[in-house]
């Protein structure tokens, strides 16, 4: 006697509407819009900048690498200035809004903070240009006077106080708004059960923060921070109007002498090159894209990372 096996039942497919398929194929083509757009960026910065480094030294003032060499350090000093000043003050205005302050008074701040990412930047270099720089010529002298042992106050301050140090202040006000939008939705989003458990063992409002939102919103604190970065390495206006840049590599933030940006500089030459010129500021723009990439791929590893080691505890 024989007996023959059920066939093998088939999955359900899953019901899909017309409007899921739609929604689907747009999300899907967005995504490779993007891929195909980077791609296209990618491949005009490469072919234009090509001439630039095969160009013999004499064309490009002593060749590609000595020309974009203070183009970077200027670049990546200026972001990090404003990433060491704006990080602590958008976490701090965070987690007032988010757990300190009042409703009504945190709907105000949020939306106040929220307003300065509204502002242009020829707003904010002008600010800079005209109020902060002059503002601080007091204090650039104060910090050569007492903290001028130091490499980076050895001075003598610029007397228009248009420094590298106030381009970096400026900055972080342009990226404050960013990391503080970031922060404050990671802070709010905090399980409410870990925070009254915590309050419920007698921590403190301080000692719950440390414990239970702090930890959750690291990878919130780099994600924001990490944008508040590529904002401040591709700004262009604010730094071309406050900073008179010398092309010289300085450790100094108060004095005269100011290394340009990669933005900046093409901003201010492009108008005027011609020829090979066009080719090598094109070519620090490839730079510069290289740098952004490599932050925001440094920044997704690191969030990453977080996620993988917050999931093994």
């Amino acid at each position: 006697m024989t007996t023959t096996e059920a066939p093998p039942e088939r999955a359900a497919r899953p019901v899909t509407q017309l409007g899921d398929r739609i929604f689907a194929g747009s999300a899907k083509g967005a995504g490779i819009l993007i891929l195909v757009v980077l791609a296209g960026v990618a491949a005009f910065l490469l072919t234009e900048s090509f001439p630039a480094f095969v160009a013999p030294a004499s064309e490009t003032d002593g060749g590609i690498v000595v020309y974009v060499a203070p183009l970077i350090f200027g670049t990546l000093v200026s972001a990090l200035i404003a990433l060491i000043i704006a990080t602590p003050l958008a976490v701090a205005v965070a987690l007032f809004i988010s757990h300190y302050a009042p409703r009504r008074v945190a709907a105000t701040l949020s939306y106040v903070v929220d307003l300065l990412a509204a502002v242009p930047s020829v707003v904010y270099g002008l600010w800079g240009a005209f109020t902060l720089a002059p503002a601080s010529v007091g204090l650039l002298e104060w910090l050569n006077s007492y903290l001028g042992w130091i490499p980076l106050f050895a001075g003598p301050p610029s007397p228009s106080g248009r420094t590298m140090l106030v381009v970096g202040v400026v900055l972080a006000v342009m990226i404050l708004p960013i990391i503080t939008a970031v922060t404050r939705e990671v802070f709010l989003q905090a399980p409410k059960l870990h925070e009254e458990a915590a309050l419920a063992l007698g921590a403190t409002r301080w000692e719950m923060i440390r414990l239970a939102v702090l930890p959750f919103g690291r990878s919130g604190i780099i994600s924001g921070a990490m944008l508040g970065l590529g904002r401040a390495l591709g700004e262009t206006m604010a730094v071309a109007i406050i900073l008179s840049a010398s092309g010289a590599i300085t450790f100094n933030l108060i004095g005269v002498a100011n290394p340009p940006t990669i933005a900046a500089n093409i901003a201010l030459q492009f108008p005027e090159a011609s020829g090979i010129d066009v080719n090598v500021l094109i070519a620090s723009g490839l730079v510069l894209f290289v740098i952004t990439l490599l932050v925001n791929m440094l920044a997704r590893y690191i969030v990453e990372r977080r996620r993988e080691f917050s999931g093994a505890n």
